[in-house]
């Protein structure tokens, strides 16, 4: 069923993972993994939800994913990298973990029909859909990047800095971690012969109280006509959503959606809740 298609204009329910497609045991988030949904001619594309480091797809997403929904969108969301018994991911090797999106992309490609998806990546997998779009042959499967937090350049680690640089417990337990410091071979090869595509439309959304992804401008791409760096603040000053929080702002939600369809911009609204309607005052489209 079409998304923006079904009776009375509801969005489809989101259905069981099948075990062909889905075999992680943390539930997908609200909204996400209905494999019977047809993308609309609206919006045409499904959007694919890339988690971060520590993180789960029901963790990072319990927001973001019913809003798409709820706007007509086929939305997905897997795990990678996973570790501990499922419930935490984005632990293990970096390029691994982007084989496990390419995979799961196709997937989904191929239960929709959809021959290109959007993907919205929260910090790690920000980073590592970049490197699917560059390495690994999503250029020509991907229309549309949205980075909320990504570490672009790498990171510090903000207040964790000490212990995940100087301890050898990351490298075994969390290699990612290590992966994402600024001088690793990952973003060397990552960075090279440039950072973005031509073909690829890319957004990233920072905040300058992230305490994770540090210095927050690690996140933006050089500048181009098919890229757009928003700070957080610079659209709603006194929004304080810091790494973890980012992702469940409704005004950072607005800015997805307006990026994802840049068509059908809607002005973004300061100051209001975190979840639910937004009321306030208006920002910047």
């Amino acid at each position: 069923m079409a998304a923006a298609d079904a009776p009375g204009g509801l969005t489809p329910i989101a259905t069981p993972d099948s075990e062909l497609a889905d075999s992680d045991l943390v539930p997908a988030p609200p909204g996400a993994n209905d494999w019977s949904c047809r993308p609309s001619t609206a919006h045409p594309r499904p959007v694919v939800l890339v988690h971060g480091t520590f993180a789960n797809r029901l963790s990072a997403w319990p927001a973001m994913s019913p809003a798409l929904t709820a706007a007509g969108y086929c939305v997905y969301a897997l795990n990678y990298g996973r570790g501990l018994g499922d419930m935490i991911a984005g632990v293990g090797s970096m390029p691994v973990s982007a084989q496990e999106i390419s995979v799961f992309i196709d997937r989904v490609r191929t239960a929709t029909g959809a021959q290109q998806v959007d993907i919205v990546g929260h910090s790690q997998g920000g980073v590592l859909s970049r490197y699917y779009l560059k390495y690994l042959g999503g250029a020509s499967k991907v229309n549309t990047l949205v980075g909320i937090a990504p570490d672009n350049h790498g990171t510090t680690w903000g207040l964790f800095e000490l212990p995940v640089s100087l301890s050898a417990g990351p490298t075994a337990l969390c290699p990612a971690c290590i992966q994402q410091l600024p001088d690793s071979d990952f973003f060397r090869e990552l960075n090279r012969d440039g950072e973005t595509l031509p073909d690829i439309n890319y957004t990233v959304i920072a905040t300058r109280t992230d305490e994770f992804a540090t210095p927050y401008t690690t996140g933006f791409l050089p500048p181009g006509p098919n890229v757009e760096n928003i700070t957080l603040q610079d659209v709603c000053p006194g929004d304080v959503s810091e790494h973890m929080a980012i992702t469940l702002d409704p005004v950072v939600i607005r800015m997805v959606l307006n990026a994802l369809d840049p068509a059908h911009r809607a002005p973004i609204v300061c100051g209001g809740p975190r979840f639910g309607s937004i009321t306030g005052e208006q920002g910047p489209r």
